[in-house]
């Protein structure tokens, strides 16, 4: 799983296996170590309204309303996105495979699209 942040966004990107230990666990989690600190981010799927968002003691923990995860783990559909309160955008999407020639390992994600269009 990864993240991107900038630009009053959130950005969470999961790949085939990631997606499936989600729908059956209802959580993706990682962590990583930054000098001393760890950040830990986390999707979990969760008895709400709306995709919301908090940060508290190096956590960001994305909650999914159950129905919008059972839709996206067990259709074609690629994602779903948000504002929160705070007018921070929040995107949740599988991680496709990457036109470019890239160096990391891609054989997880999701065949992209627009490959057969090149």
């Amino acid at each position: 799983m990864k993240i991107r942040i900038g630009n009053n966004s959130l950005r969470y990107r999961l790949t085939r296996t990631e997606v499936e230990r989600f729908a059956s666990e209802g959580i993706a989690k990682e962590t990583v170590q930054i000098g001393d600190e760890q950040l830990t981010y986390i999707l979990e799927r969760v008895l709400c309204d709306e995709l919301a968002v908090s940060f508290k003691n190096n956590i960001i923990q994305l909650s999914v309303p159950e129905h919008l995860a059972n839709e996206w783990t067990n259709t074609e559909r690629v994602g779903f996105d948000n504002k929160d309160s705070s007018g921070l955008y929040l995107l949740v999407e599988k991680d496709f495979k990457c036109l470019d020639n890239v160096t990391e390992d891609q054989s997880d994600n999701y065949e992209n699209p627009l490959a057969n269009k090149k």
